[in-house]
C-alpha cells in the first residue's frame, strides 16, 4: 500500500512539474511573442557571384519576424536603406532566396561612394530646404517624399497685383541624402539631428529640369510619408491651390477628412 501511495505521489507531482514547466514555455513564448515585430528586408531574386554589381531587378522585398532587439542590432539590410546597396559589389557570392547582409557588400570606396547608389537611368539632384519645408528636418536618407512647390504668378487680370499657388509636383520620391548625410550609416541619434538646408532626390532625367525651375521660381517644401507607402495620388494632378480655392473648399475639405477619420 505504501508503495501505491509513493508511486502515486511521484506521478501527481511528475504531472505538476510537467504543468508548470509548460505554463512557464508558453508564458516566455508569448512574451517573446509580444516583442517581436515585422520588418522588411532586403531578399536576392537571383543568384549574384563575388564581385558582381547588385542592380535594382536583383532584389525584392521580403517581411519576417524579428525581437526587437535584433532587429536593431541585425546586420541585414532594411527594404527602405536598399538604395544603398544597388551599385556596390559583392564581397561574396549571395544565392537566390538569402536574405542581404550588409557584410556582403563590399565596403564603398572612391570608386564606389555616392554615385554608386543611383541606379542607371536616374539621376540626384540637391534642393534647397529650410527646417520647416523638410518636416523640421525629420525627413532622413531613404525615406519617401511628395515634392510641392508655392509660387506667385501675375493675376490673370493683367494688373499687378500677384496670386500665389501650391500644387503638389512628384509623388513618392526617394531622398538619397540630407545635407551630406547619406546611407543607412549614416542617421544620427534621435533627438541628435543636425540641421541641413538641402535635400538630395532621386528623380528621372526629365524631372530634373522641372526640380531646378521650379526651386529657382518658388519655395520648395516636402511632405514626408510612410515608407511603406507609394501609391500614387492622381487626383492630385493638375491641381492646384490658392486663397479662393482655399476659402470655398474649406468645408468640404474638412468633411472628407471626418469621413476617411471613420474608416481608420
Amino acid at each position: 500500500m505504501k508503495q501505491k501511495l509513493l508511486l502515486l505521489g511521484a506521478v501527481f507531482f511528475g504531472f505538476l512539474a510537467f504543468v508548470i514547466s509548460y505554463n512557464q514555455l508558453q508564458y516566455e513564448k508569448r512574451r517573446i511573442t509580444g516583442s517581436a515585430e515585422t520588418v522588411i528586408l532586403v531578399q536576392l531574386k537571383t543568384t549574384k557571384t563575388a564581385g558582381e554589381e547588385l542592380r535594382d531587378t536583383d532584389i525584392t522585398r521580403v517581411e519576417v519576424k524579428r525581437l526587437a532587439s535584433r532587429a536593431q542590432s541585425s546586420r541585414e539590410i532594411l527594404w527602405k536603406d536598399r538604395y544603398s546597396a544597388i551599385g556596390r559589389q559583392l564581397e561574396t557570392t549571395v544565392n537566390a532566396g538569402q536574405v542581404l547582409l550588409h557584410t556582403d557588400l563590399k565596403p564603398i570606396n572612391q570608386r564606389h561612394g555616392f554615385n554608386s547608389i543611383i541606379p542607371s537611368g536616374m539621376r540626384a539632384i540637391s534642393i534647397p530646404v529650410d527646417s520647416t519645408g523638410a518636416v523640421t528636418n525629420l525627413v532622413g536618407p531613404n525615406d519617401n517624399v511628395d515634392v510641392l512647390g508655392t509660387f506667385r504668378f501675375p493675376d490673370l487680370r493683367g494688373d499687378s497685383s500677384l496670386d500665389t499657388v501650391t500644387l503638389t509636383i512628384l509623388q513618392n520620391v526617394k531622398v538619397l541624402a540630407v545635407g551630406n548625410r547619406w546611407g543607412a550609416t549614416q542617421y544620427a541619434e534621435p533627438g541628435s539631428q543636425r540641421g541641413y538646408s538641402a535635400v538630395t532626390l532621386l528623380v528621372w532625367p526629365e524631372e530634373v529640369e522641372m526640380l531646378v525651375f521650379a526651386s529657382q521660381k518658388g519655395r520648395l517644401t516636402l511632405s514626408l510619408r510612410n515608407f511603406d507607402d507609394s501609391r500614387i495620388d492622381r487626383t492630385l494632378e493638375g491641381k492646384s491651390v490658392n486663397f479662393k480655392e482655399l476659402e470655398k473648399n474649406i468645408p468640404s475639405f474638412n468633411e472628407h477628412r471626418r469621413k476617411r477619420m471613420q474608416y481608420r
